[in-house]
């Protein structure tokens, strides 16, 4: 994809105002917002030896409701978590990089809302201020216009892993306080890094965009009710859009009869072709999901069972899809290219559809 042109004016003022960035910095710090630079790994913890995300409740999916409704007159943020790379992981300084860019972009205290404070946040991470205000302009939701907002990454997987280029989807839960209501919502958000003598840097954003909701068939009806299909808030905007193909949304609720499945990408947010290649994806056609952890296990975890992720794997085939990929590669298939593993796919199985 091609990258926007940088913005013609030049960086705002605030920029360099160094006062508000170690106000914004400080609160960062303090929140565990913006901790560290993109290439040092901070020092908690996460629970389950995985990618995981922040532990979530009150919604049918298992994740907070991406409806945008507020949950009450005197709710308060949730705290920021850091998200770290579990075991497993390859190139975990590309994901960490993405993540921390993206925790800083859509994190901020009252008062530090909008593109200049938000371009701001990434020069305190060490961003350049020119591509800080490219980067903050193409943010998209990630920065909607709001009191305060803190960013808890559900997932962090790839959209390609080249070795020097790469595709981190960041999948995130983003509450938002106006007033004195918080608003659940959040985004998907593809962000591209290359890699040079000094590490893996961001280049570019290209956050979900799934359009406005739209009437549901049954089967659209039926995975959003499904409890065990947890679904984060760019995949549940992507339903409701009926921009989804019926032949996901059916091997969706089929495989939940056997396995809990957490969607990391259905359609938006997902690259536009396979990743270093001009081959069209499935995903923006409304024709196949991934799922990062399957009854609660982590794909990436090399301590998830192989047996329980192959099954899943010749599942999801069952369920009648032409294009399998995950971390293990798996003869015995309908064609000879039913199943597939690489790199990209250590992190997620890949579930696509012809039609």
């Amino acid at each position: 994809m091609v990258l926007p042109p940088p913005p013609s004016q030049p960086p705002p003022g605030g920029l360099r105002r160094r006062s508000a960035l170690l106000g914004t910095a400080a609160w960062c710090l303090g929140t565990a917002a913006c901790s560290g630079g993109a290439k040092s790994a901070p020092a908690l913890s996460s629970s389950g030896g995985g990618s995981r995300g922040p532990s979530a409740a009150a919604s049918p999916t298992g994740l907070p409701s991406a409806s945008g409704s507020p949950s009450g007159p005197a709710d308060t943020l949730p705290k920021a978590v850091l998200w770290r790379p579990g075991p497993g992981e390859i190139e975990p300084a590309a994901k960490l990089a993405a993540v921390r860019l993206v925790e800083a972009l859509g994190t901020w205290p009252a008062g530090q809302s909008g593109r200049e404070a938000a371009a701001a946040r990434l020069v305190a991470l060490g961003v350049s201020e020119s591509l800080a205000v490219q980067l903050a302009d193409t943010s998209g939701s990630l920065a909607p216009s709001a009191d305060a907002a803190v960013v808890r990454v559900i997932d962090a997987q790839y959209g390609g892993i080249l070795s020097d280029t790469a595709s981190v989807l960041v999948v995130c839960d983003q509450p938002t306080l106006a007033g004195s209501a918080v608003h659940h919502g959040g985004t998907t958000v593809d962000v591209r890094l290359s890699r040079d003598s000094g590490g893996w840097a961001v280049t570019a954003l290209h956050p979900a965009a799934p359009g406005p909701a739209k009437a549901l068939g049954p089967a659209a009806r039926d995975v959003l009710a499904q409890s065990r299909i947890e679904l984060p808030p760019a995949s549940v905007a992507d339903i409701r859009s009926g921009a989804v193909h019926d032949s996901v949304l059916r091997a969706m609720l089929q495989l939940a009869g056997s396995y809990r499945l957490s969607v990391s990408v259905v359609r938006s947010g997902h690259p536009l072709d396979v990743f270093g290649t001009d081959r069209p994806s499935d995903h923006p056609l409304g024709r196949a999901f991934d799922v990062w952890r399957i009854d609660g296990r982590p794909v990436v975890d090399p301590s998830t069972s192989r047996s329980l992720i192959t099954g899943f794997m010749r599942a999801g085939a069952a369920a009648g899809s032409y294009n399998v990929g995950g971390p293990v590669q798996l003869a015995g298939g309908a064609t000879a290219n039913q199943f597939f593993s690489d790199d990209t796919h250590h992190d997620h199985v890949h579930v696509g559809f012809s039609s």
